[in-house]
C-alpha cells in the first residue's frame, strides 16, 4: 500500500497547488474508519481505497475526486455517515461519496428488467456528477485486478457485470484504455482457456517473425523524418479479448487474422495529422473502407483522431491512429479530461467535452423508453455502437451507429420525419429502406402525409431512438384493436389453466411484468409482444414448473462448522434465496435469521456468536414454513377457493388462525410450507390476483411475540 506522502506526490506531479492537508486528513480518516477490516485476500481493506485513488491520479483528477476515492466505502462499510464526511471534508465530497455508495448498492447482476432499471440509475448518477462514475470505474478496475481472491461464482458474476456494463460504459466515456483492461480482466475469468491460447499464439508468432512492432515503428519514424514531421510513434499488439472478439465476429482462426497490431502517431498540429496520413498512404497501401476521420467529425465524447488501416510488412494489416497531443489526452481520459489539472489549474483542453451536455445528449435518447426491456436494448445499442457520419441534402452532419439505415437517419432528424418516411435517396439514388448507410454519404428522406410506421421497420431500424418511436407509433395506432384481441387471448390462456382473466388478475400481471397497466398488458398481448403463456406465468408460474434435483433440507445452509446443526428462527422465518446470518447457542446449535430481522439487534455486542451463512443454490423442497397475513371477503366458498389456489401453487397449508372477523371481511394468518423466497413471491402474486382477496402480505413476528426459540429446519 502506498503511503500518504507517496499519494500526495502523485497528485503534486500534475497539481502543485493541491490541498495536501485535506488529502492527508482523508487518508488518515479512511485508515481509521477501515481499521480491522480485511479484503478476501487477507490484506487490510484500506489498501483498496488507496489503490483506487492512485488509479485516479493517472487521469490527473481534482482533489475532491481523489479524496472521494479514499472515502468511497466509509459511509457503506464503517461507522461514518454523510454528516460526518460533510463536516470533515465538505458538502461536495460528501455528495460524491454518497453517490458512489448508492451505485455500489445497485444489484447489477439481476434479471433483464431490473438491469434496465439499474442502467437508468447509472445515468441518473452520471447526470448529477460524472465524477461518481469515474470513481466507480476505478473501483471496479482495482477489484478486477485483485479478483482472484474471490469465490469462483462471485468472480464470474463480477466479470460478467464488468463485460456487460462497466467496460462498454468506460468506452462510451472515451476511456478506451480502461475499457480494454476491464474487458481483458473479465475475459481472463470468463474464458481463461481462450485467452491463454491467444497469448501462446502471440509468443509463437514472435519467435517465427521477430518483433514486428519494433520493425514497423522504425519504418514509420523513418517516413516521418523524410517529410520533416515531428511526431511520436508507438506500437502495440491488441489485447487478447479484442483479438478473440474479432475472431468471433469474422469467424476466422488466429492464423488468418491480419490487423492485430495497432500504432499511434502523435503530432504537433492538425495540419501535421493530415500530412502524416498522406505519408503513411504513400508508403503503404490503404485498405478500402477502413478510413475514419474523427478530427473533422469528432465523436460525441470529444474523441478526435484519424483512423486508417494499411498493409504493412509481409502484407500484414496494421491499424494506425493519428492525432495531436491534445487529442491524445482526451483519447486517454475521455470525458474525465474535463476535470484534469495541469500545474495546479483546471486543464483548458479545447477538445474536452462538457460532461453535463454529454450526459444530457446521451440520456435524451432513452427518455422515451417506458418499457424496461426496450430501454435496455436501446442503451446496449448505443453503448456498443461505432459511428458513421452522413449528410442531409443541406450538408448538415448526422451521426449514426455502424449498420444504420435510412429509417434510423429519418428518426435521427425528427420523429415526425421518421413516422412519415416512405422512401430514401442515398447520393441521389433511390434505395430500399433496409440499405446500410456508409460514412460520407448524403441521405434524403422522402415523406408522405398520412404515412405511418410499418411493423417491418422494427427489423430494419438499428438505433434505440428509431425502435422506440416505431413501437410507440404502432402501439398508439392499433391500441384499441390490440386490446380487444388481447382480452380474448387472455381469456383463452387463463381458461387453459382453469383460471379467469379478471381485471384484478390482469392488473397483478401488469405489476409483475412491469408494464404499467392491465390495458397495456392486453395491448401487448394483442400485438404479440407478449404471449398468453407470459401473462399466465407472471401470476401462476408453478402451474408449468418442472421438478429438478432437490437439496437435502438438513444440509440446506452453507457456512456451518462440521457437526453444527441449524434451526430457522420463528421470528423472521428465513427462506432459501434470502440473505441470512447464524447466531450460535451453546448446546442448541445455530439459529438462522434473515439479515433484516429486528431480533439481530439483541446480538450486536456479541459478534463472536455470528456466522456468515448462505443457502445452497439448488432447488429446495417445499418444507420451509412462512406466514401470510391475508384479508378475504366474507362470502360462501371464498376460503375454500383460497386454499385450493395455495394447493395449486404447490404450497402446503400447515395451519390457519383467524385474527379478525368482520361482517364483510376476515383477516387470517395462513401458515404455508414453501420452497424458497421466489415460491413465496409467486404465491402472494397469485393470491393478490384473486378478486376476493383484499390484501396479502408476509407476516413476521415482532420481538414481543417471540423469543429465540426456533422451528426445526
Amino acid at each position: 500500500m502506498i503511503s500518504d506522502d507517496d499519494l500526495i506526490e502523485l497528485v503534486r506531479n500534475y497539481n502543485p497547488k493541491t490541498n495536501e492537508a485535506l488529502i492527508r486528513a482523508a487518508y488518515e480518516f479512511g485508515g481509521r474508519m477501515h481499521d480491522g477490516q480485511f479484503r478476501h485476500s487477507g490484506e487490510p481493506y484500506f489498501t483498496h481505497p488507496v489503490a483506487v485513488a492512485a488509479i485516479l491520479t493517472e487521469q490527473q483528477l481534482d482533489d475532491a475526486t481523489i479524496i472521494t476515492a479514499l472515502l468511497h466505502d466509509t459511509i457503506e462499510d464503517t461507522k461514518a455517515n454523510y454528516s460526518i464526511v460533510a463536516e470533515e471534508f465538505g458538502e461536495e465530497v460528501a455528495k460524491l461519496v454518497d453517490g458512489v455508495t448508492k451505485l455500489t448498492n445497485l444489484q447489477l447482476s439481476s434479471v433483464e428488467t431490473k438491469q434496465a432499471e439499474n442502467f437508468r440509475k447509472l445515468f441518473m448518477a452520471m447526470s448529477k456528477d460524472m465524477r461518481v462514475i469515474l470513481v466507480k470505474l476505478s473501483d471496479r478496475l482495482h477489484n478486477m485486478r485483485t479478483i482472484r481472491s474471490m469465490r469462483p461464482d462471485k468472480q464470474e458474476q463480477k466479470a460478467r457485470e464488468t463485460m456487460d456494463i462497466f467496460a462498454p460504459l468506460a468506452g462510451r466515456m472515451g476511456m478506451q484504455w480502461m475499457r480494454e483492461e476491464l474487458e481483458d480482466l473479465a475475459f481472463k475469468v470468463l474464458n481463461p482457456d481462450a485467452r491463454s491460447s491467444i497469448i501462446r499464439r502471440f509468443i509463437s508468432m514472435q519467435r517465427e517473425t521477430g518483433d514486428v512492432i519494433q520493425s514497423i515503428t522504425g519504418d514509420m519514424r523513418l517516413e516521418m523524418e523524410k517529410v520533416d514531421i515531428e511526431a511520436d510513434v508507438f506500437g502495440r499488439a491488441k489485447k487478447p479479448y479484442a483479438i478473440w472478439r474479432k475472431m468471433q465476429e469474422k469467424g476466422q482462426s488466429f492464423s488468418r487474422l491480419s490487423d492485430i497490431y495497432g500504432f499511434r502517431i502523435i503530432t504537433q498540429s492538425d495540419e501535421d495529422c493530415y500530412r502524416t496520413l498522406g505519408a503513411i498512404h504513400q508508403r503503404w497501401r490503404a485498405v478500402p473502407g477502413r478510413f475514419k476521420d474523427y478530427i473533422s467529425q469528432p465523436k460525441s465524447n470529444g474523441y478526435r483522431s484519424i483512423h486508417t488501416t494499411v498493409s504493412g510488412r509481409d502484407g500484414k494489416r496494421v491499424e494506425v491512429q493519428i492525432r495531436t497531443h491534445q487529442m491524445h489526452d482526451v483519447a486517454e481520459t475521455g470525458v474525465a479530461a474535463h476535470w484534469s489539472y495541469r500545474d495546479g489549474v483546471r486543464s483548458q483542453n479545447p477538445f474536452a467535452v462538457d460532461p453535463a451536455k454529454w450526459i444530457a445528449q446521451l440520456t435524451e435518447q432513452f427518455d422515451g423508453e417506458d418499457d424496461h426491456e426496450d430501454f435496455l436494448e436501446a442503451v446496449k445499442l448505443e453503448m456498443y455502437s461505432d459511428q458513421v457520419f452522413c449528410f442531409t441534402p443541406k450538408g448538415e452532419v448526422v451521426k449514426l451507429p455502424r449498420g444504420a439505415t435510412p429509417i434510423d437517419f429519418a428518426y435521427a432528424i425528427h420523429t415526425r420525419i421518421g413516422n412519415a418516411c416512405v422512401g430514401a435517396k442515398v447520393d441521389g439514388m433511390r434505395v430500399p429502406l433496409w440499405t446500410r448507410v456508409r460514412n460520407g454519404q448524403s441521405v434524403e428522406i422522402i415523406t408522405a402525409e398520412g404515412q405511418t410506421p410499418q411493423t417491418t421497420w422494427l427489423e430494419i431500424a438499428t438505433t434505440g431512438k428509431a425502435k422506440t418511436a416505431i413501437r410507440r407509433s404502432l402501439r398508439e395506432a392499433d391500441r384499441e384493436r390490440f386490446i380487444t384481441l388481447g382480452r380474448e387471448l387472455a381469456r383463452s390462456a387463463f381458461a387453459h389453466v382453469n383460471k379467469k382473466a379478471t381485471d384484478k388478475a390482469l392488473e397483478t400481471a401488469a405489476k409483475q411484468l412491469r408494464v404499467g397497466s392491465a390495458d397495456e398488458v392486453l395491448a401487448r398481448l394483442g400485438s404479440a409482444e407478449l404471449t398468453g403463456r407470459d401473462v399466465v406465468q407472471a401470476i401462476y408460474p408453478d402451474l408449468q414448473a418442472k421438478p429438478g434435483k432437490v437439496v437435502d433440507a438438513r444440509r440446506a445452509v452453507i457456512g456451518l462448522l462440521p457437526g453444527q446443526k441449524f434451526q430457522r428462527a420463528t421470528c423472521c422465518e428465513p427462506l432459501p434465496g434470502e440473505r441470512i446470518v447464524g447466531i450460535t447457542f451453546r448446546g442448541e446449535g445455530v439459529v438462522v435469521h434473515a439479515i433484516d430481522c429486528e431480533q439481530l439487534a439483541d446480538y450486536e455486542s456479541q459478534l463472536d456468536r455470528w456466522l456468515d451463512l448462505r443457502w445452497h443454490d439448488g432447488s429446495h423442497a417445499a418444507v420451509y414454513g412462512a406466514t401470510l397475513d391475508v384479508t378475504i371477503g366474507n362470502d360462501a366458498g371464498v376460503l375454500g377457493r383460497i386454499c385450493t389456489l395455495i394447493g395449486e401453487g404447490k404450497a402446503n397449508i400447515s395451519d390457519l388462525v383467524f385474527k379478525d372477523r368482520k361482517p364483510d371481511f376476515y383477516r387470517l394468518l395462513v401458515y404455508v410450507e414453501l420452497r424458497d423466497a421466489q415460491h413465496l413471491h409467486t404465491l402472494m402474486s397469485a393470491l393478490a390476483a384473486e378478486s376476493d382477496v383484499a390484501s396479502v402480505a408476509r407476516y413476521r413476528r415482532s420481538v414481543s411475540e417471540t423469543d429465540t426459540s426456533a422451528t426445526a429446519s
